[in-house]
């Protein structure tokens, strides 16, 4: 179910650093499959699992390391 944008949410999406909207469109292994869609930066990015989800959302808020098993966002 999509929430209508109101006037209200969208001045605290225009001051909030990350706001994400998540589609699982699959469970298998024991793990989500899905969509993530970053709403400040209107950029969406499929994952495989809820680890690979959590490292977009944390790369997103800057706090990503610079590990080799970092996602990243596609512009």
């Amino acid at each position: 179910m999509k929430e209508k944008i109101t006037k209200a949410n969208q001045r605290e999406i225009g001051t909030a650093k990350g706001t994400f909207e998540i589609s699982v469109k699959f469970t298998q292994n024991s793990t989500w499959q899905g969509q993530i869609y970053w709403i400040e930066k209107n950029q969406k990015q499929n994952f495989r699992s809820v680890l690979e989800m959590l490292k977009l959302m944390d790369e997103a808020l800057g706090e990503g390391t610079d590990s080799e098993d970092t996602v990243n966002w596609v512009a």
